[in-house]
């Protein structure tokens, strides 16, 4: 294995800059993994023919003297999720199945502007509908420290990719926790940015009043470079804020936590949660009260009510945003044998091309909005969606900043909860509230659980527009962890090198 693909991305920026190291040989040593051992964990449905290219091209900008980006040369991974041009954009679903966009999302372009090289589209649960991969219409992703077992979801992809050193970073999209419980169950870092702080602009909508797009990275500092690479406000997005935003990486590099007011949230730190989970959140929080943060007790008693909340507004904006996929403007078209009016085949391409999971919550969704039952469910769900939002209020009045488990279990056995979906549900207990509240949080590697092994992350929610605060709370409690540990997390991970052999294009195209 080459030691490029083990840098941080910010440490390969560094040789970048310095001209210690070539973006191509970066890139390179990039896609040779990727072909090595994607075969066996299944994260990327597609690899960039020309990222030795642009690789090229961004060290040729560097040689002529060309003022570049602090990123500028260093690989990523795009979730399918975000469309781009001359790359087929599936969202994971046969309904897209070879469409190649004519533009690029604005997080994408924001990343090709700065110098970087992406290396390709990574898998995902088919339109973001999962918390698994195991609903992605080409194959589930595999979990690099264990390959039986999932890498979250939706974005289980990019959270795979970054994990088994695939990428140094990667794009994701958070409508639930699909950017932080994959981050929880991998080792890896995910940020949930503020409703609005990143432009959703080309991002292939599932709710548009919860998605947003994130970065995806090995540590907190490699999270927070992306993530001023890819905020500010677009036009594109109506629901773009058109605040300045402070340095994120500034944010890491100055982390201190004394005097900083945690809240835990006592509705999310109960039995439910596994033991291993539990144990390695509680000691994250001593660790920071060690080092002079003050833990303070909160409570947000409509959380409860906050999983129930969004699977009806989830799956009512799903089923609106998901009615374009009809056979007449893009994508999959199948016609009746004999042929058939407009209606019957976009019938027949809907039930070909979506899986279902999807067919569920459309389903579910155009119920919850049918007249007669609006009020009853959609109108209700949203009086509880403000609870929530108040709830957040009430506790950032007391706190800097929230703290609770990212999930509620390390991760699964691939097929243990496939057809129980209520089941599958809960695994968003902890991340849910956010989306609701349109608030940022961040999962941070807390340690192994005792019992399996296996990675849990801790989660740190602040106020809109203060994702700063996360910033600075996650860098400091990486910092000590690291220290306590010896290493980063993902240097106990297992060697993929043995599955080196059973590799192959199978599920790269």
């Amino acid at each position: 294995m080459s030691d490029l693909i083990r840098l941080s991305a910010a440490d390969l920026a560094a040789k970048l800059a310095s001209g210690e190291v070539s973006s191509v040989e970066a890139t390179k040593a990039h896609l040779d993994r990727i072909a090595a051992v994607d075969g066996a964990v299944h994260a990327f449905l597609h690899v960039n023919a020309e990222a030795l290219e642009t690789a090229a091209d961004v060290d040729r900008r560097r040689a002529a003297g060309e003022e570049l980006g602090p990123l500028a040369g260093v690989p990523i991974a795009v979730k399918d999720v975000l469309v781009t041009k001359g790359m087929p954009s599936t969202s994971g679903s046969r309904i897209l199945e070879g469409w190649i966009p004519p533009y690029d999302a604005t997080p994408v372009r924001k990343v090709r502007e700065a110098g970087m090289v992406p290396l390709g589209k990574t898998n995902m649960d088919e339109f973001a509908m999962g918390s698994s991969t195991e609903h992605s219409a080409y194959g589930p992703t595999h979990n690099p420290w264990d390959l039986d077992r999932i890498p979250g979801g939706s974005g289980g992809g990019s959270a795979a990719a970054v994990a088994a050193f695939e990428a140094p970073l990667a794009l994701g999209s958070d409508t639930g926790g699909s950017i932080r419980q994959p981050a929880h169950v991998t080792g890896t870092v995910g940020t949930k940015p503020t409703y609005g702080g990143v432009s959703r602009y080309g991002s292939i909508a599932l709710a548009s009043s919860l998605d947003q797009i994130g970065p995806v990275s090995r540590t907190v500092l490699d999270a927070a470079l992306l993530h001023d690479v890819i905020a500010g406000h677009d036009p594109h997005d109506q629901t773009s804020i058109p605040d300045a935003w402070p340095s994120m990486a500034e944010a890491v590099r100055r982390a201190d936590v004394s005097g900083l007011r945690i809240g835990v949230v006592k509705e999310l730190d109960s039995d439910g949660f596994q033991a291993g989970v539990r144990q390695r959140f509680h000691e994250s929080l001593e660790l920071l009260a060690a080092n002079g943060a003050e833990i303070v007790e909160v409570s947000a008693p409509n959380f409860e009510y906050a999983i129930a909340a969004y699977y009806l507004i989830l799956p009512a904006e799903a089923s609106s945003n998901l009615a374009k996929f009809d056979s007449v403007r893009f994508g999959l078209r199948v016609v009746p044998e004999g042929g058939g009016t407009v209606e019957e085949v976009m019938a027949a391409t809907r039930e070909a091309g979506f899986g279902p999971e999807v067919k569920r919550r459309i389903i579910l969704g155009t119920y919850a909005l049918s007249a007669g039952y609006y009020d009853a469910y959609y109108g209700s769900a949203q009086k509880v969606r403000t609870l929530v939002q108040q709830d957040f209020d009430a506790a950032f009045a007391k706190v800097d900043v929230l703290a609770t488990p990212t999930a509620p279990t390390t991760a699964f056995k691939l097929g243990e909860k496939l057809h129980d979906p209520l089941s599958m549900y809960l695994n968003d207990v902890a991340t849910i509230p956010a989306n609701l509240a349109g608030v940022p949080g961040i999962s941070v590697p807390a340690g192994l659980a005792p019992e399996d092994g296996l990675p849990v992350g801790i989660q740190f929610l602040a106020p809109a527009r203060e994702d700063a605060r996360l910033y600075n709370v996650g860098g400091a409690l990486e910092a000590l962890l690291v220290d306590r540990w010896g290493g980063p997390l993902l240097a106990q991970a297992p060697d993929l090198s043995t599955h080196e052999l059973m590799a192959t294009e199978e599920g790269v195209v």
